[in-house]
């Protein structure tokens, strides 16, 4: 498959989790990948010698998307890696649930700052890179947005605000033939919804046994939808949420 041959892509908070998966998979059609990590080195490696070991390109570079020095560092490795930039994938993010009474400023900004001051910060850098003629940006979302779980509030704010500024930079940058998109998962069994210990929780049956498909996502359900909107089949595609959730809305 070469859907994507020639493409190049950087994927914030690929070291793993959707940020993996989606890596993968872009590489799997072709395009080569910078694999974006905050910490885990070990993690991001691992994504790219899988990359390699199937006969595609990747490296990883490091960088915090919520600090602006990073990001030009991510970019400026992204130019003198592979020269320039097709797709960008905004997957870095973080969460916190917690009760109203319970919200601290720094959960506040924390969040705040990684899944909207960092989506901007890399979208800002991306135009730059990207050719006159095209670019795909691709914003990883939630349902929480409209789910609006309890001891989200927070977190569904953030994702609330992905969607908002996907749809303003749709109209901003359309004029640049850049398209602009969002996937809006459901529940994924991730590193880090095992870590807060979702998975395996009475949230995650309540989740599926609300989702019409049965069952929570894995990361590789979330990749080929990447694909597809990184990819000449979405050309008349911008301004879009996708809901990646088996049908839960």
């Amino acid at each position: 498959m070469s859907r994507l041959k020639n493409k190049v892509a950087v994927v914030t908070g690929a070291s793993k989790g959707i940020g993996a998966g989606i890596a993968k998979s872009l590489a799997a059609e072709g395009a080569s990948v910078v694999v974006n990590y905050a910490s885990s080195k070990e993690g991001a490696d691992r994504v790219v010698a899988e990359i390699v070991e199937t006969g595609g390109k990747a490296v990883a570079v490091q960088g915090d998307v919520s600090k602006a020095a990073d990001v030009q560092r991510l970019f400026a490795e992204t130019k003198k890696a592979f020269g320039t930039l097709d797709v960008l994938v905004n997957n870095a993010g973080v969460y916190e649930f917690a009760a109203l009474g319970e919200i601290t400023e720094e959960q506040f900004h924390r969040q705040f700052n990684t899944n909207v001051l960092g989506l901007s910060l890399t979208t800002q850098a991306a135009v730059k890179l990207f050719g006159a003629e095209h670019g795909s940006i691709i914003n990883i979302g939630s349902t929480i947005s409209t789910v609006t779980p309890p001891t989200a509030a927070v977190y569904t704010a953030t994702k609330g605000a992905v969607d908002a500024v996907t749809h303003v930079l749709a109209k901003e940058l359309g004029p640049k033939k850049i398209r602009v998109n969002s996937i809006n998962p459901g529940m994924v069994d991730t590193e880090g919804a095992r870590a807060i210990g979702v998975i395996g929780s009475d949230w995650q049956k309540q989740f599926e046994a609300q989702t019409p498909l049965g069952r929570i996502a894995q990361p590789e359900d979330i990749g080929p939808i990447a694909v597809f909107l990184a990819s000449a089949d979405s050309a008349w595609l911008t301004g879009e949420t996708l809901l990646a959730s088996g049908g839960l809305r």
